[in-house]
Protein backbone atom coordinates (compact mmCIF):
# COMPACT_ATOMS: atom_id res chain seq x y z
CA UNK A 1 0.00 0.00 0.00
CA UNK A 2 2.75 2.41 0.58
CA UNK A 3 4.53 1.68 -2.78
CA UNK A 4 1.40 2.03 -4.02
CA UNK A 5 1.02 5.66 -2.87
CA UNK A 6 4.52 6.96 -3.25
CA UNK A 7 4.03 5.94 -6.61
CA UNK A 8 0.65 7.47 -7.25
CA UNK A 9 2.47 10.55 -5.96
CA UNK A 10 5.42 10.06 -8.26
CA UNK A 11 2.37 10.15 -11.13
CA UNK A 12 0.66 12.85 -10.50
CA UNK A 13 4.05 15.19 -10.18
CA UNK A 14 5.10 13.61 -13.94
CA UNK A 15 1.23 14.41 -14.88
CA UNK A 16 1.85 18.17 -13.93
CA UNK A 17 5.03 19.13 -14.82
CA UNK A 18 4.84 17.19 -18.16
CA UNK A 19 1.84 19.65 -18.91
CA UNK A 20 3.88 22.62 -17.80
CA UNK A 21 6.48 21.69 -20.54
CA UNK A 22 3.74 20.72 -23.02
CA UNK A 23 1.86 23.63 -22.65
CA UNK A 24 4.94 25.86 -22.86
CA UNK A 25 5.74 24.07 -25.57
CA UNK A 26 2.74 24.26 -27.92
CA UNK A 27 1.83 27.62 -26.56
CA UNK A 28 5.57 29.16 -28.09
CA UNK A 29 4.90 26.71 -31.73
CA UNK A 30 1.69 28.67 -32.11
CA UNK A 31 3.46 32.00 -31.51
CA UNK A 32 6.78 31.16 -33.80
CA UNK A 33 4.17 30.09 -36.41
CA UNK A 34 1.58 32.93 -36.17
CA UNK A 35 -1.48 30.57 -35.42
CA UNK A 36 -4.01 30.51 -33.04
CA UNK A 37 -3.35 28.96 -29.74
CA UNK A 38 -7.00 27.73 -30.45
CA UNK A 39 -5.36 25.72 -33.79
CA UNK A 40 -2.90 24.17 -31.73
CA UNK A 41 -5.28 22.96 -28.53
CA UNK A 42 -7.21 21.28 -31.53
CA UNK A 43 -4.93 19.40 -32.99
CA UNK A 44 -1.09 18.78 -31.84
CA UNK A 45 -2.61 19.04 -27.72
CA UNK A 46 -5.76 17.38 -28.59
CA UNK A 47 -3.89 14.54 -30.60
CA UNK A 48 -1.39 14.74 -28.02
CA UNK A 49 -3.56 13.67 -25.18
CA UNK A 50 -5.84 11.24 -26.93
CA UNK A 51 -3.20 9.36 -28.01
CA UNK A 52 -3.08 6.54 -25.22
CA UNK A 53 -6.65 5.85 -26.26
CA UNK A 54 -5.62 5.68 -29.63
CA UNK A 55 -3.21 3.20 -28.87
CA UNK A 56 -5.32 1.26 -26.58
CA UNK A 57 -8.65 1.19 -28.68
CA UNK A 58 -6.19 -0.22 -32.16
CA UNK A 59 -4.18 -2.72 -30.31
CA UNK A 60 -8.08 -3.80 -28.80
CA UNK A 61 -9.49 -3.56 -32.28
CA UNK A 62 -6.69 -5.50 -33.48
CA UNK A 63 -7.17 -8.46 -31.37
CA UNK A 64 -11.08 -7.97 -31.81
CA UNK A 65 -11.80 -7.26 -28.34
CA UNK A 66 -13.06 -3.45 -28.73
CA UNK A 67 -16.19 -3.47 -27.32
CA UNK A 68 -15.72 -1.04 -24.96
CA UNK A 69 -14.41 1.20 -27.28
CA UNK A 70 -17.83 2.70 -27.58
CA UNK A 71 -18.11 3.14 -23.73
CA UNK A 72 -14.80 4.23 -23.53
CA UNK A 73 -15.56 7.00 -26.10
CA UNK A 74 -18.46 8.54 -24.44
CA UNK A 75 -16.97 8.17 -21.06
CA UNK A 76 -14.18 10.24 -21.94
CA UNK A 77 -16.10 12.59 -24.02
CA UNK A 78 -18.53 13.44 -20.86
CA UNK A 79 -15.53 13.27 -18.31
CA UNK A 80 -13.83 16.13 -20.74
CA UNK A 81 -16.71 18.07 -21.35
CA UNK A 82 -18.39 18.23 -17.87
CA UNK A 83 -15.29 18.37 -15.47
CA UNK A 84 -12.16 19.38 -17.33
CA UNK A 85 -14.21 22.35 -19.02
CA UNK A 86 -15.92 22.36 -15.42
CA UNK A 87 -12.42 23.03 -13.58
CA UNK A 88 -11.05 25.14 -16.28
CA UNK A 89 -13.84 27.72 -15.56
CA UNK A 90 -12.83 27.27 -11.27
CA UNK A 91 -9.64 29.00 -12.31
CA UNK A 92 -10.18 31.72 -14.62
CA UNK A 93 -13.24 32.60 -16.97
CA UNK A 94 -13.05 30.49 -19.93
CA UNK A 95 -14.21 32.58 -23.14
CA UNK A 96 -15.53 31.37 -26.24
CA UNK A 97 -14.12 32.82 -29.70
CA UNK A 98 -16.64 32.70 -32.97
CA UNK A 99 -14.64 29.74 -33.81
CA UNK A 100 -15.73 27.50 -31.31
CA UNK A 101 -19.38 28.82 -31.67
CA UNK A 102 -19.64 28.43 -35.63
CA UNK A 103 -17.10 25.57 -36.18
CA UNK A 104 -15.58 23.61 -33.90
CA UNK A 105 -18.64 22.88 -30.88
CA UNK A 106 -21.04 22.54 -33.72
CA UNK A 107 -18.79 19.78 -35.21
CA UNK A 108 -18.09 18.04 -32.01
CA UNK A 109 -21.92 17.68 -31.24
CA UNK A 110 -22.83 16.62 -34.70
CA UNK A 111 -20.36 13.56 -34.54
CA UNK A 112 -21.63 12.71 -31.27
CA UNK A 113 -25.40 12.83 -33.17
CA UNK A 114 -23.89 10.85 -35.98
CA UNK A 115 -22.16 8.20 -34.03
CA UNK A 116 -26.03 8.40 -32.29
CA UNK A 117 -27.63 7.59 -35.24
CA UNK A 118 -25.18 4.93 -36.35
CA UNK A 119 -26.15 2.76 -33.30
CA UNK A 120 -29.50 3.55 -33.48
CA UNK A 121 -29.96 2.78 -37.20
CA UNK A 122 -28.63 -0.79 -36.58
CA UNK A 123 -30.95 -1.34 -33.66
CA UNK A 124 -33.34 -0.57 -35.35
CA UNK A 125 -32.38 -2.83 -38.50
CA UNK A 126 -31.57 -5.58 -35.97
CA UNK A 127 -34.53 -5.21 -33.96
CA UNK A 128 -32.41 -4.29 -30.82
CA UNK A 129 -34.26 -1.46 -29.98
CA UNK A 130 -35.52 -2.75 -26.82
CA UNK A 131 -33.32 -3.90 -24.17
CA UNK A 132 -34.18 -5.91 -20.96
CA UNK A 133 -30.57 -5.65 -19.46
CA UNK A 134 -28.34 -2.34 -19.84
CA UNK A 135 -25.52 -5.07 -21.27
CA UNK A 136 -27.38 -6.16 -24.16
CA UNK A 137 -26.14 -5.10 -27.29
CA UNK A 138 -28.24 -2.51 -29.07
CA UNK A 139 -26.47 -1.87 -32.38
CA UNK A 140 -22.95 -2.16 -34.17
CA UNK A 141 -20.66 0.70 -35.51
CA UNK A 142 -19.50 -1.36 -38.76
CA UNK A 143 -16.55 -0.94 -40.73
CA UNK A 144 -18.61 1.23 -42.99
CA UNK A 145 -19.20 3.67 -40.33
CA UNK A 146 -15.46 3.89 -39.44
CA UNK A 147 -14.84 4.18 -42.54
CA UNK A 148 -17.33 7.47 -42.73
CA UNK A 149 -16.09 8.81 -39.45
CA UNK A 150 -12.73 8.73 -40.70
CA UNK A 151 -13.43 10.58 -44.27
CA UNK A 152 -15.45 13.55 -41.57
CA UNK A 153 -12.02 13.76 -39.55
CA UNK A 154 -10.21 13.99 -42.67
CA UNK A 155 -12.60 16.59 -43.55
CA UNK A 156 -12.29 18.41 -40.56
CA UNK A 157 -8.35 18.74 -40.37
CA UNK A 158 -8.22 20.06 -43.43
CA UNK A 159 -10.84 22.08 -42.53
CA UNK A 160 -8.54 23.10 -39.92
CA UNK A 161 -5.03 23.87 -41.51
CA UNK A 162 -7.40 25.92 -44.05
CA UNK A 163 -8.25 28.24 -41.15
CA UNK A 164 -4.84 28.15 -39.27
CA UNK A 165 -3.16 29.47 -42.86
CA UNK A 166 -6.08 32.43 -43.16
CA UNK A 167 -5.88 33.39 -39.38
CA UNK A 168 -2.21 34.34 -38.72
CA UNK A 169 -1.47 36.24 -35.37
CA UNK A 170 0.82 38.94 -35.47
CA UNK A 171 4.20 38.59 -34.94
CA UNK A 172 5.23 38.05 -30.90
CA UNK A 173 7.85 40.95 -29.36
CA UNK A 174 8.86 38.39 -26.75
CA UNK A 175 12.11 36.15 -27.30
CA UNK A 176 10.72 32.74 -28.48
CA UNK A 177 11.37 29.17 -28.39
CA UNK A 178 13.42 27.73 -31.42
CA UNK A 179 11.21 25.22 -32.57
CA UNK A 180 13.73 22.66 -31.91
CA UNK A 181 13.15 23.09 -28.06
CA UNK A 182 9.19 23.61 -29.20
CA UNK A 183 9.17 20.21 -30.31
CA UNK A 184 11.54 19.19 -27.37
CA UNK A 185 8.81 20.32 -24.82
CA UNK A 186 5.99 18.94 -26.63
CA UNK A 187 7.60 15.46 -27.01
CA UNK A 188 9.15 15.48 -23.78
CA UNK A 189 6.03 16.58 -21.92
CA UNK A 190 3.64 14.38 -23.65
CA UNK A 191 5.84 11.17 -22.37
CA UNK A 192 5.62 12.69 -18.87
CA UNK A 193 2.14 13.00 -19.36
CA UNK A 194 1.18 9.14 -20.29
CA UNK A 195 3.89 8.19 -17.96
CA UNK A 196 2.60 10.07 -14.82
CA UNK A 197 -1.34 8.86 -15.98
CA UNK A 198 -0.46 4.96 -16.18
CA UNK A 199 1.23 5.01 -12.63
CA UNK A 200 -1.50 6.97 -11.05
CA UNK A 201 -4.27 4.65 -12.40
CA UNK A 202 -2.03 1.69 -11.83
CA UNK A 203 -1.14 2.63 -8.37
CA UNK A 204 -4.80 4.31 -7.77
CA UNK A 205 -6.78 0.29 -9.05
CA UNK A 206 -4.36 -1.42 -6.23
CA UNK A 207 -5.30 1.17 -3.85
CA UNK A 208 -8.37 0.68 -4.44
CA UNK A 209 -8.30 -3.11 -4.61
CA UNK A 210 -6.78 -2.66 -1.32
CA UNK A 211 -9.64 -1.27 0.31
CA UNK A 212 -12.59 -3.41 -1.09
CA UNK A 213 -13.75 -1.79 -4.39
CA UNK A 214 -15.76 -3.63 -6.84
CA UNK A 215 -13.95 -4.32 -10.26
CA UNK A 216 -17.31 -2.32 -12.11
CA UNK A 217 -16.64 0.63 -9.44
CA UNK A 218 -12.70 0.66 -10.19
CA UNK A 219 -13.83 0.33 -13.96
CA UNK A 220 -16.37 3.60 -13.36
CA UNK A 221 -14.42 5.64 -11.38
CA UNK A 222 -10.49 4.97 -11.51
CA UNK A 223 -9.71 3.56 -14.66
CA UNK A 224 -12.59 6.55 -15.98
CA UNK A 225 -10.97 9.46 -14.59
CA UNK A 226 -7.06 7.89 -14.95
CA UNK A 227 -7.76 7.79 -19.16
CA UNK A 228 -8.97 11.28 -19.25
CA UNK A 229 -5.96 12.81 -16.87
CA UNK A 230 -3.92 14.04 -19.65
CA UNK A 231 -7.06 16.55 -21.04
CA UNK A 232 -7.15 17.42 -17.46
CA UNK A 233 -4.02 18.33 -16.64
CA UNK A 234 -3.28 20.00 -19.42
CA UNK A 235 -6.61 22.11 -19.83
CA UNK A 236 -6.22 23.26 -16.44
CA UNK A 237 -2.38 24.15 -16.50
CA UNK A 238 -2.77 25.77 -19.51
CA UNK A 239 -6.36 27.93 -18.36
CA UNK A 240 -3.89 28.85 -14.81
CA UNK A 241 -1.44 30.12 -17.66
CA UNK A 242 -4.08 31.87 -19.22
CA UNK A 243 -3.88 29.94 -22.69
CA UNK A 244 -7.56 29.56 -22.49
CA UNK A 245 -7.63 28.63 -26.35
CA UNK A 246 -5.06 25.74 -25.97
CA UNK A 247 -7.57 24.64 -22.58
CA UNK A 248 -10.45 24.86 -24.73
CA UNK A 249 -8.85 23.74 -27.65
CA UNK A 250 -8.00 20.68 -26.52
CA UNK A 251 -11.30 19.76 -24.66
CA UNK A 252 -13.19 20.28 -27.98
CA UNK A 253 -10.61 18.50 -30.15
CA UNK A 254 -9.79 15.59 -27.58
CA UNK A 255 -14.09 15.14 -28.28
CA UNK A 256 -13.69 15.60 -31.97
CA UNK A 257 -10.29 12.85 -32.12
CA UNK A 258 -12.44 10.21 -29.86
CA UNK A 259 -15.48 10.04 -31.81
CA UNK A 260 -14.13 10.54 -35.43
CA UNK A 261 -10.74 8.92 -35.33
CA UNK A 262 -10.61 6.96 -32.30
CA UNK A 263 -13.46 5.22 -32.75
CA UNK A 264 -13.33 5.43 -36.57
CA UNK A 265 -10.04 3.26 -36.50
CA UNK A 266 -11.23 0.88 -34.10
CA UNK A 267 -14.70 0.22 -35.84
CA UNK A 268 -12.55 0.21 -39.39
CA UNK A 269 -10.32 -2.82 -37.82
CA UNK A 270 -13.06 -4.29 -36.04
CA UNK A 271 -17.13 -3.54 -35.76
CA UNK A 272 -17.66 -1.91 -32.56
CA UNK A 273 -20.39 -3.50 -30.68
CA UNK A 274 -23.01 -0.78 -28.38
CA UNK A 275 -24.78 -1.87 -25.61
CA UNK A 276 -27.83 0.10 -24.08
CA UNK A 277 -26.02 1.63 -21.27
CA UNK A 278 -23.90 3.06 -23.80
CA UNK A 279 -27.01 3.81 -26.06
CA UNK A 280 -28.61 6.06 -23.71
CA UNK A 281 -25.26 7.64 -22.45
CA UNK A 282 -24.85 8.65 -25.94
CA UNK A 283 -28.16 10.44 -25.54
CA UNK A 284 -27.15 12.34 -22.49
CA UNK A 285 -23.68 12.95 -23.59
CA UNK A 286 -25.69 14.98 -26.73
CA UNK A 287 -28.17 16.85 -24.05
CA UNK A 288 -25.09 17.94 -22.00
CA UNK A 289 -23.30 18.96 -24.97
CA UNK A 290 -25.95 21.44 -25.58
CA UNK A 291 -26.34 22.33 -22.52
CA UNK A 292 -22.79 22.93 -22.19
CA UNK A 293 -22.57 24.76 -25.52
CA UNK A 294 -25.63 27.40 -24.26
CA UNK A 295 -23.56 28.11 -21.33
CA UNK A 296 -20.62 28.94 -23.51
CA UNK A 297 -22.71 31.00 -26.15
CA UNK A 298 -25.21 32.69 -23.35
CA UNK A 299 -22.37 35.15 -22.26
CA UNK A 300 -19.93 33.92 -24.52
CA UNK A 301 -18.16 32.30 -21.62
CA UNK A 302 -18.28 29.80 -18.93
CA UNK A 303 -17.98 31.36 -15.76
CA UNK A 304 -16.96 29.54 -12.00
CA UNK A 305 -20.49 29.01 -10.78
CA UNK A 306 -21.03 27.39 -14.25
CA UNK A 307 -18.11 25.16 -13.93
CA UNK A 308 -19.45 24.41 -10.78
CA UNK A 309 -22.50 23.19 -11.88
CA UNK A 310 -21.34 21.43 -14.97
CA UNK A 311 -18.82 19.23 -12.20
CA UNK A 312 -21.84 18.18 -10.24
CA UNK A 313 -23.69 17.02 -13.28
CA UNK A 314 -21.42 14.81 -14.27
CA UNK A 315 -21.05 13.22 -10.60
CA UNK A 316 -24.55 13.25 -10.79
CA UNK A 317 -24.34 11.30 -14.18
CA UNK A 318 -21.71 8.60 -12.25
CA UNK A 319 -23.57 8.20 -9.40
CA UNK A 320 -26.69 7.16 -11.77
CA UNK A 321 -24.23 5.09 -13.80
CA UNK A 322 -23.24 2.92 -10.90
CA UNK A 323 -27.15 2.37 -9.16
CA UNK A 324 -28.48 1.62 -12.63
Amino acid sequence: MLLNLLLLVVGFVALVKGADFFVDGAASLAKVFRVPSLIIGLTIVAMGTSAPELAVSSTAALAGSNEIAISNVVGSNMFNLLVVLGACALFCTVPGGKEIFHRDFPVSIIATVVVFLFTLSSAVFSGNILGHNMADQAGVIGRVEGIVLLVFFVAYMVWLIKAAKENKTEESDEKLMPVWKCALFILGGLVAIVIGGNLVVNSAKEIARALGMTETLIGLTVVAFGTSLPELVTSVIAATKKETGLAVGNVIGSNIFNLLLILGVSASLHPVAVNFASFYDLIILIIMMITTYFFLRSKRELNRPEGIIMILIYVAQVAFAIVR
